[in-house]
């Protein structure tokens, strides 16, 4: 059964924790250049692995006693809130064309942008945290792949307009903020637990 509490934190989480990235750019540079359906497909199932592998990750550490649990997710939680808030700008990244516009070329081109841009990136460790934490591997995954999926949309249909509404830095910081509460609370709970 789905819990709709765990999924919309998970959600909120990844969410704000991507919309920074450097894949939200990289959709953003690929829709400007191909047809915006094609470029999702191959994006969404790329987050799609990455978000089961996560998910997978955190689900193993579930077997480890939950007060180590809290404490390593606590520490790794602090640690992403202190990598947001290091993290500087980054620029768009050059993406190669696909010699044709097919379906396959660009869907291609943007699944292996992603796999290999997010493979060990902070919101799939982010989604093994989280995993771990919540012992909920549905919700999790539901969660993390609708947020995923969400910034890609945006990136890849309207990211500049959000972009210039919204600063960059006001998104980062606010998901550092929230790591950062969700770090000192996986402490406190292994602390107290």
């Amino acid at each position: 059964m789905i819990s709709l509490t765990v999924t919309a934190v998970v959600f909120g989480v990844v969410f704000l924790a991507e919309l920074p990235d450097k894949t939200a750019l990289a959709g953003l540079v690929l829709g400007t250049r191909y047809r915006a359906s094609y470029v999702f497909a191959g994006v969404a199932a790329a987050f799609a692995l990455h978000v089961a592998l996560a998910v997978a990750a955190g689900s193993v550490l579930t077997l480890l006693p939950q007060q180590l649990v809290h404490a390593l997710t606590g520490v790794l939680f602090l640690g992403g809130a202190a990598m947001l808030l290091m993290k500087k700008d980054e620029g768009e990244e050059e993406v190669r064309k696909p010699e044709d516009q097919s379906f396959w070329k660009v869907s291609g081109a943007g699944f292996m942008l992603i796999l290999v841009a997010e493979f060990g990136d902070l919101t799939q460790i982010m989604t093994a945290n989280l995993a771990a934490r919540y012992d909920d591997p549905l919700s999790v995954g539901l969660g993390a792949v609708l947020a995923l999926w969400a910034v890609a949309g945006l990136g890849i249909v309207g990211g500049k307009a959000l972009m210039k509404r919204v600063p960059l830095r006001l998104i980062t910081q606010i998901a550092a903020l929230l790591m950062l509460g969700l770090g000192v609370w996986s402490l406190w709970e292994a602390v107290a637990g």
